[in-house]
């Protein structure tokens, strides 16, 4: 059955909520200890649309939200309500304080200089400013190394309404590869500064260093939080993630991709052999064929890369793309589908019939990753929840 669309709706994206739920159940299953789940809507939910995604998740048991930045706490602070805890990961800067600490968003500090804003901003609001500080331990991007961290944490503890509610770090290649030995250093080091900090007697409240690959891989790093991304979509984070657990007897999790994107044909035409196709004439046709034009191109999301590499699905066959991926439109050669009309439903990524196209398949023909594949869908396209 169709899903509701608004009017004139030329491509969308169907989210399987059922799905979503599952994986949400799946991975806490998978959790070691009374550690809580997290889950990463930053990024428009990754693409498959926060709005859909936020309240699906914690009603199948997600304990904490986290965002990318302060404009995604504050909407997503709207949509849930005021008793979900919400962490922003990224970067909040001083201006952003006050509407933060009065909306009770949980920020990620590593600046020793912003302490002083912070307690003014909870001064200001009346409730305290909650804040993770966030620990370098080899990633070499967000952080502060172990002596940083302390001095940051002795400033902190003399600052009045400014409270650690955890502490966290993020694996540079746990994903990437099937030698973990980078990691294990990494949660070493982690551990390592929580030490330091609990000698001092500064609690450090929620350790948090899992991210998807963790979750799946490494019950050691599941601590008090986790932070699941991708698996959260259904996902696995890499090929190798998938490798080191069937290497570790670690059981299969069933995850199951949440998106399916689609659009509708706009024109089928005939091509008469010799023709060529598109901006650059950089196809040209071998054989009269039969041509089915998408209204969907890079603007909404869908890879200028993808050019001459990729297929979609049109009545549960595969069809090719050819010629360039414009900003709007994309064509592909239909000739071996028989009666593929204006109107029909096209699949980008997804299943339809016996076919699937994944979210790797379309980053493999890219040169890129699925995490970008699904992230970067333009956000106007609507998402439709299915189940």
């Amino acid at each position: 059955m169709r899903p509701e669309l608004p009017p004139g709706t030329l491509t969308w994206l169907e989210i399987d909520l059922a799905a979503l739920a599952g994986n949400v159940r799946a991975l806490r299953a998978r959790l070691a200890g009374d550690a809580r789940l997290g889950a990463v809507v930053k990024s428009n939910a990754y693409g498959h649309g926060v709005r859909l995604v936020a309240p699906a998740a914690l009603r199948a048991g997600a304990d904490v939200l986290a965002v990318g930045n302060l404009a995604e706490g504050l909407e997503l602070r709207e949509l849930v309500g005021p008793e979900t805890p919400v962490l922003v990961v990224g970067h909040v800067p001083a201006e952003g304080f006050p509407a933060a600490v009065a909306a009770g968003l949980e920020l990620t500090l590593y600046d020793p200089e912003a302490v002083p804003a912070l307690a003014a901003a909870a001064r200001e609001a009346g409730r305290p400013a909650r804040v993770h500080l966030k620990v370098e331990t080899g990633t070499n991007r967000q952080g502060l190394r172990e002596d940083e961290l302390l001095a940051l944490a002795r400033r902190i503890a003399g600052a009045e309404g400014v409270e650690i509610a955890g502490v966290g770090t993020h694996f540079a290649d746990i994903e990437d590869t099937t030698d973990h030995s980078f990691a294990r250093e990494q949660l070493a080091r982690f551990r390592r500064a929580v030490a330091r900090l609990e000698a001092e007697g500064i609690r450090p409240g929620l350790r948090h260093t899992a991210c998807s690959a963790a979750v799946l891989l490494f019950p050691e790093t599941h601590l008090d939080l986790v932070r699941a991304g991708i698996s959260l979509y259904g996902l696995w984070p890499s090929r190798e993630t998938l490798v080191s657990a069937r290497e570790r007897g670690l059981g299969e999790i069933e995850l199951r991709p949440a998106m399916t994107w689609k659009a509708r044909v706009a024109q089928v035409k005939d091509v008469p052999a010799g023709e060529y196709v598109g901006y650059g004439r950089t196809y040209r046709a071998t054989r009269p064929m039969r041509l089915a034009v998408l209204p969907v191109g890079y603007y909404e999301g869908y890879p200028r890369a993808l050019s001459g590499r990729a297929h979609v699905l049109v009545r549960g066959r595969r069809a090719p793309v050819v010629g360039r991926v414009c900003m709007n439109m994309t064509m592909v050669d239909v000739t071996d589908v028989p009666g593929a009309a204006a109107g029909d439903e096209v699949v980008l990524l997804g299943r339809s019939g016996g076919e699937e196209l994944r979210a790797e398949d379309l980053a493999a023909w890219a040169g890129t990753i699925h995490y970008e594949i699904v992230s970067r869908i333009h956000p106007a396209l609507p998402r439709v929840p299915v189940s």
